[in-house]
């Protein structure tokens, strides 16, 4: 049977449903070799997964995805792979965006409010910690939540919906995220031991052929990777992208972007067009060799 690997995963230390250890706990059962936990501008879940990941034999890559400041309708978002050592500014700049989010986020349950709703605080933490408390960090608050308080008032009838006609860049309740510039992202990335990767690249809403000058500028600007293969690229998608990160020198990357129950359609160890996520990958970033 073919290893598979995860370089895309979040916790409930940002706005997925498993708590750090237990995204572990399932990566093992499903014979996932090494995985690379990456929450949203958070790394309070890291300890947890990687003391988890050495008791049960797992490979474990330190990581996090940072926003990066990008006009809209696109979203950047920046992988740091590898964050072994994270420096003193990296910190800071962290425990910086994680207030501005929930300063977002207040933002978002006001608007709630303004509809009628009845909604607190503690609802949402509620439906972050997920039912039974389990050691790990506090749950950080996401749309996810958001979207799982409108499901159960009854306002939309699945998170899908929910995103669709609430949380979604033009509609009611969505607020913009406030992020760093690349290249500070880039250069604390680095300074903390990690591999700058650009996660899924469809998302900056540009054409292929404008996203292909857009690498070369960052690469010369210290981006290393790429994540070609990502569940909600198409498969066509997938491989150009590949092909323009092999032919710009960048490392190749690939995750499921796992959420748990908040995106039940993103499947550990696999990624686009569902295809399983093989450990070659891994050994062709050899800056990640340490974490194996």
């Amino acid at each position: 049977m073919t290893v598979m690997i995860d370089l895309h995963t979040h916790s409930n230390a940002s706005d997925g449903s498993l708590s750090p250890a237990s995204l572990i706990r399932e990566a093992a059962r499903l014979g996932i070799s090494a995985l690379a936990l990456t929450d949203h501008d958070s790394i309070k879940g890291l300890s947890f997964a990687r003391n988890e990941a050495k008791s049960l034999g797992i490979g474990f890559i330190p990581g996090i995805e940072i926003e990066i400041s990008h006009p809209p309708p696109g979203q950047f978002h920046l992988l740091g792979l590898g964050i072994g050592r994270p420096s003193p500014a990296f910190v800071k700049a962290v425990e910086g965006l994680s207030r501005l989010r929930e300063e977002r986020n207040r933002e978002i349950l006001e608007r709630v409010r303004q509809t009628g709703l009845k909604a607190e605080w503690e609802d949402l933490l509620r439906l972050a910690q997920g039912g039974a408390k389990t050691a790990g960090p506090a749950p950080s608050i996401g749309r996810p939540h958001f979207a799982a308080l409108l499901v159960e008032r009854g306002i939309a009838k699945n998170q899908e919906q929910a995103f669709n006609r609430y949380l979604t860049p033009g509609k009611p309740l969505y607020v913009p995220k406030s992020g760093l510039d690349f290249d500070t992202a880039q250069a604390l990335i680095r300074e903390s031991g990690g591999l700058p990767v650009l996660a899924h690249p469809m998302s900056l809403y540009v054409s292929l052929n404008r996203l292909q000058t857009l690498l070369e500028d960052l690469k010369n600007r210290g981006l290393a990777g790429l994540e070609a293969w990502h569940p909600a690229a198409k498969l066509r998608e997938c491989l150009r992208l590949e092909e323009m990160a092999r032919k710009l020198g960048l490392r190749v990357s690939a995750g499921s972007d796992f959420h748990g129950e908040a995106r039940p359609d993103r499947v550990l160890g696999h990624s686009c067009a569902g295809r399983r996520i093989e450990d070659s990958v891994l050994d062709a970033i050899p800056e990640l060799s340490a974490f194996r």
